[in-house]
């Protein structure tokens, strides 16, 4: 039995109580042939089917608890806005909440993925994976560092082929930059950005608006409150962080996820959605669609001289520059600013200008202000990624402060 069957047949043992919640575990080597995993036993009780720890990128990973309802839920939802089941080539791996969604919506649709856990932005090896796919809807869901580096092939004929042939290409795990986002759409991929984390069962919000069933609201502070059937259960041994984390709306009985996202709500004719999903939330006329803005995290705040920059705005000026392929921002302290705003940037190997940083520095003031310029660039060949293909925010960071 090969280790896709053997992995979908342990999640389905989960999903029939015949077996503890399954945990993929990370890879521990880049040549891994295949992911493991384990049956948490001390999760048993719990009512959950599947364990996924967070990436980590940033503090102490948590042990977020999916029931199969949830996971179900997320499958059904998805299949319905991307217009029906199909099979998935799987490229990211399963210890990440992205890769579990691959195996629990084949599992859902009793269809059997492709994964293409090594050598994923290799065009031949990504190409012979794609044609192996014979359903008749085909999906596939990347981060946008994934696709930010096929479509550095984009003068090969065959790979764009692959990559049209899939109804859908996910693009999660990080927001996707208007300038990779453009030029797929241009290329003829279909392309949509999600959104959504561990405790949502993965994606839950496409193109700024919200999956069939799923609700969105802006609570203190901005920040972006989720709920609907895919919220996960609550974390493993940590009721406070759960208590905080997951409330109940006392009047409607509604269960919420606070995210560390700020974001705001608009709304948008049914008619005129910009996007290629099947869209329309819950609690709304089915005229008029929610839309969500994230404008950044709680944490990403840089206090620089006394005013308040957010980081992930700062990055998304930067990569809507032609020159920026890739670009990650943060906060350095700082004995005159308290903090200062750093970057670390990779440009395109064919415009390294020495004018490049005076054009960015002018369309940074002249988005977002004087103080969100960074006061240091780093020059780099490529951001280091984690497992899951995120930038590595800690890596990042030391080497910035360094």
């Amino acid at each position: 039995m090969s280790w896709l069957a053997e992995a979908l047949a342990a999640i389905d043992a989960a999903r029939r109580a015949d077996a503890p919640p399954v945990e993929f575990l990370p890879t521990e080597h880049d040549d891994d042939t295949h992911p493991h995993w384990t049956l948490r036993e001390d999760a048993a009780d719990s009512g959950a089917a599947a364990v996924v720890r967070t990436s980590g990128s940033t503090g102490t990973p948590k042990q977020t608890l999916l029931s199969w309802d949830a996971l179900e839920a997320s499958a059904r939802m998805t299949a319905q806005a991307l217009g029906g089941h199909g099979q998935w080539l799987l490229t990211l791996q399963p210890s990440y909440v992205a890769g579990l969604a691959v195996l629990t919506r084949s599992l859902v649709a009793a269809t059997t993925p492709v994964a293409l856990l090594q050598h994923t932005t290799d065009p031949h090896r990504f190409t012979e994976a794609a044609e192996q796919l014979t359903g008749q809807k085909r999906f596939a869901s990347l981060v946008p560092t994934q696709l930010q580096r096929l479509l550095e092939h984009d003068d090969d004929p065959v790979l764009l082929d692959a990559l049209r042939r899939f109804d859908a290409i996910l693009l999660g795990g990080g927001a996707t930059g208007a300038e990779l986002y453009g030029r797929a759409k241009r290329l003829g991929l279909n392309v949509i950005r999600t959104y959504g984390m561990s405790e949502t069962c993965g994606g839950c919000v496409y193109d700024g608006y919200p999956l069939p069933g799923v609700s969105i609201s802006i609570g203190a502070q901005g920040r972006v409150q989720l709920a609907g059937p895919m919220l996960a259960l609550g974390y493993l041994d940590d009721e406070q962080l759960t208590a905080e984390k997951f409330t109940t709306e006392a009047a409607t009985g509604e269960r919420r996820f606070r995210t560390d996202d700020l974001g705001s709500l608009s709304t948008e004719d049914a008619d005129a959605l910009d996007t290629v999903a099947q869209v329309s939330g819950a609690g709304h006329s089915t005229q008029i669609v929610p839309k969500l803005s994230v404008t950044g995290r709680v944490d990403d705040v840089i206090t620089t001289g006394g005013v308040k920059v957010s980081a992930e705005q700062v990055r998304l000026a930067l990569e809507s520059h032609p020159r920026v392929g890739e670009a990650f921002v943060t906060g350095i302290d700082d004995a005159q600013w308290g903090q200062k705003v750093v970057a670390a940037v990779v440009l395109s190997s064919t415009s390294r200008r020495a004018s490049t940083f005076a054009e960015l520095d002018d369309l940074v003031r002249r988005q977002l202000g004087a103080a969100a310029v960074p006061k240091h660039y780093e020059l780099l060949g490529s951001l280091p990624l984690l497992p899951n293909g995120k930038p590595d925010r800690q890596r990042l960071t030391d080497l910035l402060r360094r």
